[in-house]
């Protein structure tokens, strides 16, 4: 279990609980069922609940107590611009979906519900574009619980996000889908919260999986119901091996108790009243003076979410005019930096006027071949999302003022080509923002001598590696989601020998890392991989990302070699404006202008520089004062200027050779193999644990037995095609079919038949293809002398690699045709000296597109 610890960041809860309704049945026709009283005391007692963890510290947790739509709005806006570690999101009111549709709307406490053939839902928020900012949130993890109907229907809508996202996500929802729930008589909290809350309040360590046990435990136990009279059940859904801490054994703090009813503030028709007239005022407000208006909107905020955000808007005791907020999207690699770059904007001179904030800035980030097609093809979309399709508000995030991705490059990948209108122009500044170059990150005592560290082709330098280090190895985040993979790929497959032949140089055990910081961090979960692989990523990480979460080992030291193919990062800043988005297009012009001077201006450039970047201009000098440790001051010649078409072309041909595969398993099944068959290191046993790393209905596979010394050598058990896991295993289960028998085999015979088999289809298309022997070499006499010749030679002309399996102790000695087999053919050779079944897995994974 990867249990995230929030304990000493910077955490957040924002607890949104509408208890009180503007419009209501059967009053108004377009009104919300009814009001939920009982929503007060849940605010308050899970606040309360949530102090005694510890967790957050004091004004760090938000009540937002029935606030309209754009209130709201607000109030989530800043929880994910201001926290760090855990962002806790708790809302408690009306939920709602339309009758055609799988979306689930919160409903704000001026929600209206105009029925019709399209159902729809004035001033409630749809929880995607809720997801969508939590996840794009600085925070390391969110925590999201619903108390409200159809609540279970939220967890449809996280499937919907990528891995990444959804490992950043943890849902807890009080209802499965398509479920109205009871919200109690409201004289206390409603039920799913009650629970909630009294589990909570137990000084015991307690993490997310326990109170998800917990909570199911005592909801059925207290025989809570459903609308249609089943039990009311609460759902969970976060990625496997996902946990998060809530308390820690002895470290709750005893906060005050919870105000009783009365005393927890207006009664809530008299607080109704209060906040209705408050908003009246307001509704006036063209004919007050600009200063009462302003008064009247903070009365606003502070009657819907306790005054959150008025510090942001009071600056040196003066009244301040809400800032005007600009959207940053950029490249997943360089978000922390352009992150570090708007906070320290945000209190500069820069952008204060009059003791007051001139602009807010919210920067997210998402993969950068997702963005560049976005742009590219579903502006429309992306301004009006389609019911069903694309909708990169979802996938991406809001329509970004500013885009800095990590290449011009990607400017002309959006625009050239473009065979849909687009609904967005893009103005690139004509000087890049930084520069650094792509480097192949060495363990230090691996590293060549330093005049030898650039000039040299990657190919050459990787080459050098494997020379110096036979066993060493060389990772590269994924091209997908960051261009500084991407550049390090066009590199590889400029060889001329193939993208899949170029895939085989690297060592990518299952699915890239999605960044390059997240490759470095993880080579440091076991030391002897650390110090024996190389690293493709960009220069300036070797300043600015050396640190990793929950990481206790010390970092192998790392040295720089830069390859003269590789080109380097030169971030762009992209303004893009949206057609008919002109409502504050002067103001939104001046405020892009200033962030924009202020990056390329001495205070902006010191940030880059600090994060280990350099100068665009001539030289590329080191914007900081000294170079950090394996950075060389002068690498010499600049590394090349991106293409764009090159990069998409590099893209193609990277997703057809990363699959779907092809995968054939040869599963030795003579006499031989009777005391090395059953369990889960036998031979069946380690191709089902294989199986896992592929995927149904994408990835062909076939597995046959290998037995006999005459005829074909082998008998098919399944036939070389895309199948149901569960088929294939049952196929590997069944006795009568997957047994051994007694006789020899004849792995030559096999060998051949199975790479002639795949070479044949290897004409048809590019998909990555791997044969797996799996044998106790017993027959290995079969391969010797002429015959050993013979399948050699076909291993090399066929370009299929081979992993072979050796289940008996020293197998893959030099000396032993195992390991001459696995490199004539560019694949690897497993022994028993190795974790069999996950080195297996790893292995097919690099071929099949499966789960892992």
């Amino acid at each position: 279990m990867s249990g995230y610890d929030p304990r000493g960041k910077a955490n957040r809860a924002l607890l949104v609980g509408v208890s009180e309704y503007d419009h209501v049945r059967p009053d108004d026709r377009e009104g919300v069922p009814g009001q939920l009283p009982g929503v007060l005391h849940n605010r308050l007692r899970l606040r309360e609940a949530l102090r005694r963890t510890g967790l957050f510290e004091a004004g760090h947790i938000t009540l937002c107590a029935s606030p309209p739509h754009d209130v709201f709005n607000e109030a989530l806006r800043h929880a994910a611009q201001e926290t760090d570690g855990l962002l806790l999101f708790y809302f408690a009111g009306h939920g709602i979906v339309p009758a055609a549709g799988d979306e689930l709307f919160l409903q704000m406490s001026n929600a209206r519900v105009v029925a019709g053939q399209h159902d729809a839902f004035p001033n409630a928020v749809p929880f995607t574009e809720i997801l969508a900012q939590l996840v794009a949130s600085r925070a390391e993890r969110v925590l999201v619980v619903l108390d409200c109907c159809y609540a279970g229907n939220a967890a449809a809508i996280w499937h919907r996000f990528d891995h990444l996202r959804r490992r950043k996500t943890l849902l807890l929802m009080s209802v499965q889908s398509n479920r109205l729930i009871d919200a109690g008589d409201g004289s206390g909290a409603t039920p799913f919260t009650e629970e909630l809350v009294q589990i909570l309040e137990k000084e015991a360590e307690l993490s997310l999986g326990a109170l998800y046990t917990q909570l199911k435990e005592r909801m059925a136990a207290a025989g809570h119901r459903t609308a249609v009279d089943d039990g009311q059940d609460p759902q969970g859904v976060w990625e496997p091996g996902e946990d998060l801490l809530l308390r820690s054994a002895g470290t709750a703090t005893h906060a005050p108790p919870a105000p009783q009813d009365g005393r927890a503030g207006p009664h809530p028709r008299r607080r109704g009243r209060r906040l209705a007239a408050v908003r009246a005022a307001a509704a006036r407000a063209g004919r007050i003076r600009p200063r009462v208006r302003l008064l009247l909107a903070l009365a606003v905020l502070v009657a819907g979410c306790g005054g959150y955000g008025i510090s942001r808007l009071l600056g040196d005791d003066s009244l301040c005019a809400p800032p005007l907020e600009l959207r940053v999207l950029t490249d997943p690699e360089l978000e922390p930096v352009v992150t570090a770059a708007k906070t320290r904007f945000l209190d500069s001179d820069a952008n204060k006027e009059d003791g007051c904030h001139r602009l807010g800035i919210t920067v997210y980030s998402a993969g950068a071949a997702e963005t560049v097609d976005a742009l590219h093809r579903h502006t429309d979309p992306w301004q009006e999302p389609h019911p069903e399709g694309e909708n990169p508000q979802r996938d991406i995030g809001p329509q970004p003022d500013v885009w800095i991705p990590a290449t011009v490059a990607d400017v002309r990948r959006v625009t050239e080509d473009r065979r849909v209108r687009s609904y967005a122009r893009l103005e690139p500044e004509p000087k890049p923002l930084a520069y650094s170059p792509v480097v192949l990150a060495v363990p230090e005592g691996l590293a060549t001598e330093a005049p030898r560290r650039s000039g040299r082709p990657l190919a050459e330098l990787i080459r050098a590696l494997g020379q110096r280090l036979p066993e060493a190895e060389t990772r590269r985040p994924d091209p997908e989601r960051t261009d500084s993979a991407l550049l390090a790929t066009t590199a590889l497959y400029a060889t001329g020998t193939g993208a899949r032949d170029a895939e085989r140089r690297l060592t990518q055990a299952a699915a890239p890392a999605p960044t390059a910081a997240e490759l470095l961090c993880d080579l440091l979960e076991d030391t002897g991989v650390d110090r024996r692989t190389a690293a493709l990523v960009p220069e300036f990480l070797l300043k600015s990302g050396t640190t990793c979460s929950n990481v206790t080992v010390r970092r192998v030291s790392r040295v720089a070699e830069y390859p003269r193919d590789v080109p380097a990062l030169r971030p762009a800043f992209v303004r893009v404006r949206w057609q008919d988005a002109d409502r504050d297009e002067d103001r939104r012009n001046e405020a892009v202008r200033s962030f924009r001077d202020w990056l390329y201006g001495e205070e902006g450039q010191a940030v880059l520089g600090a994060a280990g970047f350099r100068s665009a201009g001539t030289g590329h000098r080191l914007l900081a004062a000294k170079p950090a440790e394996g950075m060389l001051a002068d690498p010499g010649r600049p590394q090349p200027d991106a293409v764009g078409k090159t990069m998409t072309d590099t893209l193609l041909r990277y997703r057809t050779a990363s699959g779907p595969g092809r995968v054939l398993f040869l599963l030795d099944s003579s006499g031989s193999m009777a005391t090395r068959w059953k369990g889960s290191s036998g031979g069946p046993g380690l191709v089902r644990k294989a199986l896992g790393a592929l995927a149904d209905d994408k990835d062909e596979y076939g597995v046959w037995a290998m037995h006999g010394i005459s005829g074909d050598g082998y008998a098919p058990l399944l036939p070389l095609g895309p199948h149901k896991k569960a088929d294939a295993e049952r196929i590997l289960l069944d006795g009568d079919l997957t047994t051994v028998h007694d006789t020899e085999a004849d792995p030559r015979r096999a060998l051949l038949a199975a790479l002639e088999q795949l070479a044949d289809r290897d004409g048809a298309d590019d998909r990555p293809q791997l044969v797996v022997l799996i044998t106790d070499d017993e027959d290995n006499n079969r391969l010797t002398g002429a015959d050993r010749a013979a399948v050699l030679a076909k291993a090399r002309t066929a370009r299929i690699p081979v992993a072979v399996v050796s289940l008996d102790g020293g197998g893959c000695d030099p000396s032993r045709v195992d390991a001459m087999l696995a490199e004539a053919s560019g694949g690897r050779c497993l022994d028993a000296g190795d974790d069999l079944g996950t080195a297996l897995h790893d292995e097919v994974a690099r071929t099949g597109m499966g789960d892992g």
